[in-house]
């Protein structure tokens, strides 16, 4: 669902979380923060971003 702080640091190029948080923002990515006041950013959001194709894992609901 969420990357890891470990990819989050590989996405952003940094470590801190403030540093993080900035990139992000100045990137136009969606993020929310947790309560360690860290970034968390979906999984979905970069794999879209960066034009990847993730597998589904499941049924999907179509509305006709």
């Amino acid at each position: 669902m969420f990357l890891t702080a470990e990819e989050v640091a590989e996405l952003t190029g940094y470590t801190k979380p403030g540093a993080q948080i900035k990139w992000l923002q100045a990137e136009k990515y969606g993020f929310a923060i947790d309560g360690y006041g860290k970034p968390k950013v979906l999984r979905q959001v970069v794999i879209g971003r960066l034009g990847g194709i993730q597998s589904k894992k499941g049924p999907e609901l179509r509305l006709a």
